[in-house]
């Protein structure tokens, strides 16, 4: 039993290991004015009603001459979070609204107000979505699980997602592979009909030239 038990913690440990999303470390430069061209944005894709956790972790400290400001937003307009002037860690939660893309996108503004040797911030962004961004620990602790138990948990919820992302692209699929069947029977008609009324034009023109041609007494 015990010997089954370890087998289990292994194996659970193993899949939360694949599944964990490592955070994304990058140096964000300093430019004088804010500039769209010198944002560093970070998209990812969210089904809607689902939690997400963006956590940014900004060295440096405020008032040293460079402000850090996040802003994150999705492809259909909707904003959730634009905290400014960064330094430390900053926590962002919201739940998405819609099926759709959404970046992350830094800026980094010089201020002016004291000499910067050098301009630059690192930032290193976790983002966490779905059973990733919930609290287990306090899940446990709440209903009284074991450790085992809440792994277990956490596991079911991800393969949930895993089902659920899978049944997404089944009917993405199936719309796009409608779409794709009612533009190729359009285009087959528009085919047929401009061939009949090439069809039709040809044997005008030739009615018309022979009825020119007879008028002119010449056939």
């Amino acid at each position: 039993m015990a010997l089954a038990r370890s087998l289990l913690q292994h194996v659970c440990s193993l899949l939360l290991l694949i599944v964990s999303a490592q955070a994304l470390k990058f140096d964000l430069e300093a430019t004088s004015r804010p500039d769209k061209a010198h944002r560093r944005c970070i998209r990812n894709f969210v089904s809607s009603n689902t939690l997400v956790v963006v956590t940014a972790i900004v060295d440096g400290y405020k008032g040293d001459g460079m402000q850090v400001n996040m802003h994150i937003l999705d492809a259909v307009g909707n904003e959730y979070g634009k905290p400014k002037d960064i330094a430390g860690e900053q926590r962002t939660v919201f739940t998405s609204h819609a099926d759709a893309a959404f970046d992350v996108c830094f800026e980094n503004i010089l201020t002016n107000t004291k000499y910067v040797e050098h301009p630059f911030r690192h930032v290193e962004l976790d983002i966490d979505i779905g059973a990733d961004a919930k609290d287990w620990s306090a899940i446990q602790a709440t209903e009284k699980l074991k450790p085992i138990e809440t792994d277990l948990r956490r596991i079911e919820e991800l393969v949930a997602e895993v089902v659920g992302e899978m049944d997404y692209l089944r009917t993405r699929e199936q719309k796009l592979r409608d779409t794709n069947e009612s533009t190729n029977t359009r285009v087959k008609w528009f085919g047929f009909g401009t061939t009949f009324l090439l069809i039709g034009l040809w044997a005008w023109q030739i009615m018309y030239l022979r009825a020119y041609f007879r008028s002119k007494h010449l056939i």
